[in-house]
């Protein structure tokens, strides 16, 4: 699903940068990653820097009405053979019927487009079945999290590097599911690399700060493990350091690994054990020695101390005299002894 996702809009930006234009677009969806992407593109590539003084429009929803939207696409170019009237934040107009007559018969040199965020615009509508019929309509839903290390080593290869996959689940437990956020991390990376290479654990480390050591995958690894040695001195380190590798982050990452491991234990056929547990093959092998080291019993325990932990950190049972730190502490004690 990542790799479909991000060779969609290389191959999107791929045939707009060929000059194959429609009258109008609609930029949508959960994503707002796309939106930015394909956004950029317009402002800077439709009309040449020459020309934008005169044929290129930015307008914000809250500023303006429909029908000021619909007359400033009808006006004919200035300088070049085609104008942009590019709307942001286009879920902030209440009154979209004016555009409906426009889209009957649009200008011919507009290139209208419409960044419609947060929230939905309803598929049912008229309006919407006619954008799609006059226009192009992008919709990019978020992606699971599931799938953010496989996105990242897409985004990774597509640019020209390479990536192992710990190195993407790290920079993926670390960044969270924030598209935009990741790219621009990995950019400064692709900057420190040059032209090419591949992306460690060390340059992340070097470049963005997150460490190769003593995050929560390595920790999650050391659970499997049953290191004892490497989990104190991983959950030292961050309550230590509880800005960088707040509780609230490294909860839910156990809990999804513990919660794995139960599945993988159960799985009566392990051949397609990747699949059924949404990892990337290269963790597998992870798991098999780990279910080694846990019955479901044990692992049903851990889950409730996780969820323990979960409230004290909340302050729910907990008079506030305990750091997060030392929750974090007691919890990895529990679970590995």
């Amino acid at each position: 699903m990542a790799k479909q996702v991000a060779e969609n809009i290389q191959t999107v930006l791929r045939r707009l940068q060929e000059g194959d234009l429609l009258p109008v677009y609609l930029l949508t969806g959960e994503e707002n990653y796309y939106i930015d992407v394909l956004s950029d593109f317009f402002e800077n590539k439709v009309v040449d820097e020459v020309s934008r003084s005169f044929d290129q429009t930015v307008l914000y929803g809250r500023d303006v009405n429909m029908d000021s939207v619909v007359g400033m696409a009808k006006r004919y170019p200035v300088l070049g053979p085609r104008q942009l009237v590019l709307v942001k934040e286009a879920q902030d107009i209440r009154d979209w019927e004016p555009l409906m007559s426009y889209l009957d018969k649009p200008a011919p040199t507009t290139v209208l487009v419409f960044c419609y965020r947060h929230k939905k615009m309803d598929k049912r509508t008229r309006l919407f079945q006619q954008l799609k019929k006059t226009g192009e309509v992008f919709d990019y839903q978020r992606i699971y999290e599931s799938q953010l290390p496989q996105w990242i080593t897409d985004y990774v290869e597509s640019s020209g590097y390479t990536i192992l996959p710990g190195c993407a689940l790290l920079l993926a437990e670390s960044l969270g599911n924030n598209l935009s956020l990741i790219a621009n991390e990995l950019s400064k990376i692709f900057a420190v690399l040059g032209e090419k290479g591949a992306v460690t654990a060390s340059v992340v480390e070097r470049v963005t700060g997150i460490s190769k050591e003593y995050n929560v995958f390595e920790l999650q690894t050391a659970i499997g493990r049953r290191d004892v040695v490497k989990c104190n001195r991983i959950v030292n380190y961050f309550a230590a350091n509880p800005k960088s590798n707040p509780i609230q982050m490294v909860l839910p990452t156990l809990y999804s690994y513990l919660v794995r491991l139960m599945i993988y234990i159960q799985l009566p056929d392990k051949s397609d054990a990747a699949t059924a547990l949404g990892v990337n093959p290269f963790f597998i092998k992870e798991y098999a020695n780990a279910a080694g080291n846990f019955t479901l019993g044990k692992l049903a325990s851990c889950i409730g101390y996780l969820n323990e932990a979960d409230l004290r950190s909340k302050g729910i049972r907990n008079a506030g005299t305990v750091t997060d730190g030392e929750i974090l502490k007691e919890l990895v004690f529990k679970i590995i002894h």
